[in-house]
């Protein structure tokens, strides 16, 4: 949301009055709220005339951001001259032609927004329009531009730089300083100072110095870092080819939306996101991916229609994308035209600005936590001024100056927070950090290692995470006259015959041979190691009398069956997108005129284009015979191409050629579970974690998997979804099927033959967890879009999300989230991105730039690191509310005590400070506190010695010298009451240090932590040595006085029952679980998470899960807002 204001000078004048009688604390506080800042300085007004702008986050937390509106001058030229923007109906040309003719924008994230008067908002600038076509493209962009044009552009967005600066020292310093912990603790340590308490105040400034330091330096490491990754595309020389057809080497700086670039034969990291308009590229998009494959880049098509060019490109459009960071490895002419691209976006519009951004913008993550606190500081601030109150009436009650009832007042607002709390977190999260470091984990978000000891439910990939990177070929199944033939297995003696299967085999990839080596997809890799052929780079004539073109030839090597041809070209290549789940290649044997086009994929994808007379009755046993198994299976087919009547490759639409093809057969390849899957995954389960995998492999491979990995136990029933679209008058439907298979006879035809027609259904019990959900991104996606209400229910048992894009992959980590799970994502980095940056903790098992934005990234290439980083978690999360707890029952005793002594005279508290606490077990250790003290008050003044007047009476011979008779003077702060309560007091924080110190089952018992323990002897020494010695130097030093000795004795008993009560109660009590349990069930509480509250619905639902039906979403009408379901048995 955006809110429009103008600045007024008599209003920045009067705030900086208020800056200097306030002593700057005013701007402390527009700091804090800028949007006081912006009321304070501004009046509201439209966005029109607004030179400031308030920005207000659409989240839970509704934060607020002041920018400043930017004007650029610019000379605008009129239509009646020669426009310098040639499209009018860009946002750029909307934009100059403005009434003043200044272009106003503001900076958002790194983003610029343009002020468009025609529309009266603020646009995105710094790419090209959505809504331009193919043709636009081609014709609007695909000659340059001008130098004119160039220039107006520059200066509205901007330089095509990706800098991250280096934050200074000074400025991350300032910012942790002038936070609310640290302004507050300053005001403690100045009002303690004032009170002469500079031992204390000494200590705590040292330990802050040392938390902001560790901070500071940690901030420091990430934005040096940043930038390294940023700048390193900022100063590349590029060739520019202007409108009038000069080429220019300019720097990437100056690069803009609309401009063309040249591609040559040498590598270059691209410094922008560009449209490849002619020619053929090899880029490796290991930054984005994860995946150091070579991916093909065709030229977008120059289709005369007015459909947006996405639109028109469907899922399939980053085929045409060039990525910045991304490595140009190979380019190739198809014709005489150079290999050219449009720039599409600069800056940190880019893809690789997006991947930046999402590390330097993180949303959110535990909002509800958040909540939690604050209202729980309230709280606190309300025993703040009940303290301040009850101190000035007993200050004045004892006839004390103003100047001490206001000085004790203030001191008494220390007390409502402990100034320690954010020293003592930062320190036990650099704990944690670097002891992940010595497991190999690596966190560049120390505040996700408290949520990862959160998270009830991991969404895995499959191949890489769960399964070997390096698949092995294991066989293939052919199919002649329609029918499969016996499985070829690949051996060391086994080469393929001659045949348009080898053909796929040898040609269908998208290989190339980078420095000597065969580079590409793993997969690809193998399937062509198998033919035994090999691969070079050619160049020939397409078509006679055309230009030369470069491609791409394979040959038979010499262990290769022999073949009747000198080799076989790759003319062109349709790349394998994800949303397509196939690819396929335009090919022709040397020295002949025809050409055939080959396609490999996903089977059930490849069937779809196949002639139904090819495709065998027995297509989907085979394919479920080997998937069953584990296997990934991979369609073959192919059709002959007439040359006569082809277009231009580069003006070929995939859908026109790749119809009527010829069903070759199946390849099986074998992917195998790394050997630490299994452990792993049971560690989990077993500490009731739900594991989920969420892969871009095929169905029945994945199911396979997740019984063999042990994620879908055996005793487990499977549910297969499958949802569909609306056709024409039958509204969207899903069908639940069973997944049967029989292991006991092997009769696997049987049990899929009674899925398929739907006979012999299996009872599956409506016990939540005896089933799981398997489906593919299709059917999630159509069930996200026609079955919204009914998704909640299905994702808690969710297990197998099959055939998912990258972009369903987030949206299920999404969905997840809103179901209250706090959800981690392991994946290692190929089209797990988004996924890992969304998640609560992302931990990647990949070190490329791509995982750069994933809060975690394990050296451990396997899930190991999953269990790992959990105990971490939660290790660091059960020390984060010791912590709580300590420092919150330190200051409260702390300030009882105060209160007690407050009766007699003013005494230098503690200092200790309030945090959010476990309430149960603060309460019940302030009440033993109070208890002890209470008794400890009384039982001192019922003692024969006692005088508040006389502080020698108790030991009269410790307190006359011996040469004469005159009484030492006594203290301003000697008295019974303190030498009583101090070691009271001391051997309480001790109880508690020791209580406080939980050990399992998250953490190592106490007596582990060597140096705790040392420390905490020391302690208890120290305080019984000052107990019981008769030191009258050191006593009079720290302003005690002497008592008689069986006194010591009864002060040491209380505090050894305090000691066994509070140690009893918490272990028995606070920490039992089973008790705990009891109770919950005894008042029937209730866990108010959405999936318990869905999970205790389903339970009563005797329907749930549906079976042997189809359901169909009703069509929505304009008074329903939410979707109904219709059941059809």
């Amino acid at each position: 949301e955006i809110f429009g204001y103008k600045s007024e000078r008599w209003r920045k004048v009067l705030c900086l009055v208020g800056y200097i009688f306030s002593l700057g604390f005013l701007k402390l506080l527009f700091y804090w709220r800028p949007e006081l800042d912006v009321s304070c300085h501004c009046v509201p007004c439209n966005l029109a005339g607004a030179d400031t702008v308030l920005l207000r986050t659409t989240g839970e937390l509704k934060d607020y951001i002041k920018k400043l509106v930017i004007q650029v001058n610019l000379h605008r030229t009129t239509k009646s001259g020669c426009p310098v923007i040639s499209d009018e109906n860009s946002i750029i040309y909307k934009s100059i032609m403005e009434p003043e003719g200044k272009v106003r924008y503001i900076k958002v994230q790194k983003i610029r927004y343009v002020w468009i008067h025609s529309e009266s908002k603020f646009i995105k600038i710094g790419a090209l329009e959505e809504d331009l076509s193919c043709s636009d493209i081609h014709s609007k962009y695909g000659f340059g531009l001008t130098k004119e044009e160039q220039k107006v552009r520059q200066q509205i967005c901007g330089l095509n730089t990706i800098t991250v600066k280096i934050i200074p020292v000074w400025k991350l310093l300032s910012k942790e300083v002038f936070n609310l912990f640290y302004v507050f603790q300053a005001y403690s340590l100045s009002i303690w100072m004032a009170t002469a308490y500079l031992e204390y105040s000494l200590a705590i400034l040292l330990m802050t110095i040392i938390s902001i330091s560790a901070t500071v330096y940690n901030l420091r490491k990430q934005s040096v870092k940043l930038n390294k990754m940023s700048t390193s595309y900022n100063s590349i020389l590029v060739s520019l080819l202007h409108k009038n057809g000069e080429l220019e080497e300019v720097q990437s700086q100056s690069l803009v939306p609309g401009d063309v670039i040249v591609l040559g034969g040498n590598k270059l990291y691209l410094p922008c996101d560009a449209i490849l308009i002619s020619g053929s590229c090899t880029v490796n998009e290991a930054m984005l991916t994860g995946e150091s494959v070579p991916v093909t880049k065709t030229p977008l098509p120059n289709v005369n229609n007015s459909t947006p060019w996405m639109v028109h490109s469907g899922d399939d459009y980053k085929k045409h994308v060039l990525y910045c960071g991304t490595e140009v490895v190979q380019t190739k002419r198809n014709s005489q035209d150079l290999v050219k691209a449009v720039v599409l976006q600069t800056g940190f519009n880019t893809a690789k600005g997006d991947l930046l951004r999402a590390i330097l913008y993180n949303k959110p993550m535990n909002v509800k936590l958040h909540r939690e606190a604050v209202r729980f500081l309230l709280v606190i601030m309300a025993f703040s001024v009940f303290g301040v109150i009850y101190t000035a009436a007993v200050h004045k009650k004892n006839g004390a100056s103003v100047h001490d009832i206001v000085l004790m007042s203030f001191l008494m607002i220390t007390a409502a927070l402990n100034v320690t709390l954010p020293s003592s977190i930062t320190i036990s999260l650099l704990y944690g950090q670097i002891r992940l470091k010595k497991l190999g984990i690596f966190c560049i978000s120390p505040q996700r290692i408290n949520l990862a000891g959160q998270l009830n439910l991991i969404c895995f990939d499959k191949t890489g995470t769960l399964t070997e990177d390096i698949l092995d070929l294991y066989g293939v199944l052919p199919c002649e006259k329609s029918c499969f033939q016996d499985m070829i297995l690949f051996t060391s003696s086994n080469t393929l015959c001659w045949s348009p299967l080898l053909q796929a085999m040898a040609s269908c990839h998208s290989l190339i041979r980078l420095d000597g080596q065969l580079q590409g997809d793993p997969m690809d890799l193998k399937m062509f190691d198998g033919t035994e052929w090999e691969l070079e780079d050619y160049t020939t004539q397409i078509k006679e009398d055309g230009p030369l073109n470069s491609c791409t030839m394979v040959k038979p090597g010499p262990s290769a069956a022999k073949a009747p041809v000198e080799g076989i070209l790759i003319l062109h290549q349709f790349p394998f997108a994800s949303s397509l789940q196939r690819m396929s290649v335009i090919t022709r044997v040397i020295g002949e005129s025809n050409m055939a086009l080959f396609m490999k994929g996903a089977p059930e994808m490849v069937v779809r284009f196949c002639k139904p007379e090819t495709v065998p009755n027995s297509f989907c046993k085979e394919l479920d015979y080997y998937t069953v198994q584990g296997f990934r299976v991979i369609g073959l087919a192919y059709r002959s191409l007439q040359e006569k009547g082809l277009p231009k490759f580069s003006d070929i639409d995939r859908e026109v050629v790749e119809i009527d093809l010829t069903f070759l057969g199946l390849l099986v390849l074998e992917n195998r579970l790394k050997p630490e899957t299994n452990s792993a995954l049971q560690e989990l389960i077993e500490a009731n974690i739900r594991v989920v995998m969420v892969t871009g492999d095929n169905l029945q491979t994945a199911v396979t998997v997740g019984k063999k990995s042990g994620m879908i136990p055996s005793n487990t029933s499977i549910i297969i979804l499958e949802a569909c679209e609306p056709e024409k008058d039958i509204p969207a439907s899903v069908t639940w099927k069973s997944f049967t298979e029989s292991q006991t006879n092997g009769n696997y035809s049987e049990a899929k033959s009674q899925i398929n027609t739907g006979e012999g259904w299996i009872n599956i019990p409506t016990t939540l967890g005896n089933f799981h959900f398997a489906m593919t991104g299709k059917s999630y996606e159509v069930l996200s879009q026609y079955f919204s209400n009914l998704l909640p229910k299905i994702l808690l048992n969710g297990t197998i999300f099959a055939r998912m894009t990258p972009k369903q992959k987030s949206s299920l980590v999404d969905e997840l989230q809103k179901l209250d799970y706090f959800v981690g994502m392991c994946g290692d980095g190929a089209n797990d991105c988004g996924a890992l940056k969304i998640a609560h903790t992302g931990i990647s098992l990949s070190e490329l730039e791509a995982s750069v934005a994933s809060p975690f990234t394990s050296k451990i290439p396997n899930i190991e690191c999953v269990p790992l980083l959990m105990k971490e978690g939660r290790n660091t999360l059960v020390t984060s509310f010791s912590v709580f707890k300590f420092l919150t029952t330190l200051q409260l005793i702390g300030m009882i005590c105060i209160l007690f002594l407050f009766w007699l005279a003013p005494y230098r508290p503690p200092g200790q400070l309030i945090s959010p606490p476990l309430l149960l077990s603060i309460f019940m250790h302030l009440t033993f506190a109070l208890i002890v003290q209470a008794i400890a008050f009384c039982l001192l003044q019922q003692q024969p010695w006692f005088d508040e007047n006389d502080v020698f009476s108790a030991c009269l011979p410790l307190n006359y010298s011996t040469g004469n008779v005159t009484v030492r003077h006594r203290a301003y702060a000697e008295n019974y009451y303190t030498t009583t309560m101090f070691p009271i007091i001391g051997f309480h924080l001790i109880t508690i240090e020791i209580v406080f110190a939980k050990g399992r089952p998250f953490r190592q018992p106490l007596y582990t932590n060597y140096i705790l323990s040392i420390i905490i002897i020391i302690q208890v020494a120290a305080y019984v040595f000052l107990l019981f010695a008769d030191i009258g130097a050191l006593y009079s030093a720290m302003e005690l006085v002497c008592t008689p000795y069986y006194w010591r004795v009864n002060i040491l008993i209380m505090v050894l029952v305090l000691f066994m009560v509070s140690y009893i109660a918490e272990m028995w009590f606070i920490e039992n679980r089973k008790l705990w349990l009891w109770i919950k069930r005894r008042f029937n509480y209730k866990s108010k998470s959405q999936y318990r509250q869905l999970q205790r619905k389903l339970q009563k639902d005797p329907e749930w899960p549906p079976q042997n039906r189809t359901d169909y979403a009703a069509p929505i009408t304009e008074k329903e807002s939410e979707q109904t379901i219709v059941t059809a048995m």
